[in-house]
Formats: C-alpha cells, sequence, structure tokens
C-alpha cells in the first residue's frame, strides 16, 4: 500500500469527524456573533449542557423510551399484517388486483393526516401514536413483500413443482425465504419513516416520548432543548439504520443473495 493510498483512506476513514467540527465550529461562532438571540439560536455547548441536565432528571431516558416503545409496538404489528398479506397480493395476481386501487388511494394519504381520527378513536395516550406507526410502516412493507415475490426467478418454482411441492409448500418454503432478503428492504425503509413520524404523532395528545418533550420545551422557550431533543432524534435514528443495514446483511448472506435493492 504506497503513501498515496494510506493518505486516501485515512481521510476517508476521519472525514465525518472534520465536517462534523466544521459544523460545530461554524454553529459556535454564529452562535456568539450576536446574530441570534440565544432563545433562537442556542449554542453547541447550551444545547450539550441541556442534553445533561434533561439526562439528569430522567427525562430524556423516560421520553426515549416512550418513543421506541410506540415505534416498535406500531411497526412490529405492521410488519405481522403486511408481510402475510404483501405475499398473498405477490402470489395471486386476482387478489392483486382486486386490491390495489384501494391500496394506491389510501397510499399516499399522509399519515398525519391521520392523527385527528386515531385520537377520536383512540382516545389520548400510546394507542393513538401506535395506530399512527402501524399506517405507517405498513405500507412500505407491504409493497415490498408483494414485489419481492415478483422477483423470484420463476425457475425455482417450475422445480418445486417438478418436484411435487404444492402451492401452499411453495409459498412458506421456497416464496418466503427466497422474498426475504427484500422485504428487509422494505422493513428498513418503514422503520425509518415510522421513527420520523412518531415525533409529529407525540406533539398531539401525549404527555411523553421525545416528539412531547420538544413541543413541551418550546412551549417556556427553552430552544436549547428543542435542539437536544433534535439531535436525539438523529442520532437514534442513525443508529436505528445502521441495525436495520447489519440484519439486511446477515439476511442477505444466509440466504445467498448478493445484490439487494436499497444497499448502502
Amino acid at each position: 500500500m504506497n503513501q498515496q493510498t494510506k493518505t486516501k483512506n485515512l481521510f476517508s476513514k476521519f472525514s465525518p469527524f472534520f465536517v462534523f467540527s466544521i459544523v460545530l465550529a461554524v454553529w459556535q461562532l454564529i452562535a456568539i456573533s450576536g446574530l441570534f438571540l440565544p432563545t433562537l439560536l442556542p449554542s453547541p455547548l447550551a444545547v450539550i449542557m441541556a442534553i445533561i441536565e434533561l439526562w439528569q432528571k430522567g427525562v430524556l431516558v423516560r421520553d426515549i423510551a416512550a418513543s421506541l416503545f410506540r415505534v416498535f409496538s406500531g411497526f412490529i404489528l405492521a410488519a405481522i399484517f403486511a408481510i402475510p398479506f404483501g405475499l398473498l397480493l405477490g402470489w395471486y395476481t386476482e387478489l392483486k388486483n382486486a386490491f390495489e386501487p384501494l391500496i394506491q388511494i389510501l397510499r399516499p394519504i399522509s399519515p398525519i393526516a391521520w392523527i385527528p381520527l386515531a385520537i377520536l378513536w383512540f382516545g389520548i395516550g400510546n394507542k393513538p401514536a401506535i395506530f399512527i406507526i402501524f399506517i405507517t410502516s405498513f405500507f412500505p412493507i407491504l409493497l415490498a413483500s408483494a414485489s419481492a415475490v415478483k422477483n423470484i426467478d420463476p425457475i425455482i418454482i417450475k422445480s418445486a413443482v417438478n418436484f411435487g411441492a404444492e402451492g401452499r409448500d411453495i409459498l412458506i418454503k421456497i416464496v418466503l425465504p427466497a422474498s426475504f432478503p427484500y422485504i428487509v428492504v422494505g422493513l428498513r425503509i418503514a422503520l425509518g419513516i415510522a421513527w420520523v413520524i412518531i415525533v409529529a404523532a407525540e406533539m398531539v395528545g401525549m404527555r411523553s416520548g421525545l416528539g412531547f418533550m420538544i413541543l413541551d420545551a418550546r412551549n417556556f422557550l427553552r430552544t436549547d432543548m428543542v435542539v437536544a431533543g433534535m439531535i436525539v432524534i438523529g442520532i437514534i435514528g442513525f443508529f436505528l439504520d445502521r441495525i436495520m443495514i447489519y440484519f439486511e446483511k446477515l439476511i442477505r448472506n444466509k440466504w445467498g443473495y448478493t445484490e439487494i435493492v436499497g444497499e448502502q
């Protein structure tokens, strides 16, 4: 390995650190320049102190736990219903033709638009937020599952039929395993969107969660806590995505796939 290659690898390894350092430096300079009041643009130090304050009070841990509980409850419920339904839609053309118009009408509706109905139906508490996450996650997983079936090599299906496999066995023992690497891509997309939506869902009718924490801090003009909440949301979202990428690679290696749509 020559010196140029070593330098390139070193820069690639530490470039995210340099980017963060530059952003923080510019942020700090603007904050102390007096162009904005501290209530409009808190300094990085003020935000760090706000995170420490929230942690010491136990508020941060409580709200993170509440948001994660709601996200994973709705996400898992969506996966339980969407994966088998999506596989059926991909396997049976008649079923797909029957449901596709309804799916294409409901799919573009923003999950946020469901919030008033969710509160009317389920009241105040975890249920409306979990319902919103369910709606958010359902369609990406459903469409990924249906599309995954279409990506299966027809030769595999024909070979199974020639060896005497029937419809149910083909669906469970061949279609599901072959589709799962692609389904994981849909799961990853759905989880990312769900984590974004939960913040908005918790700003209405909630008394806990990161979304509520940001809204409550805004009401008290604690902009430092607002930005702290935003940063925490971003960090958790980053790690959730890394976990899903790792899970995606495990599935790909297990089932022998070398290329999956959406891989990074």
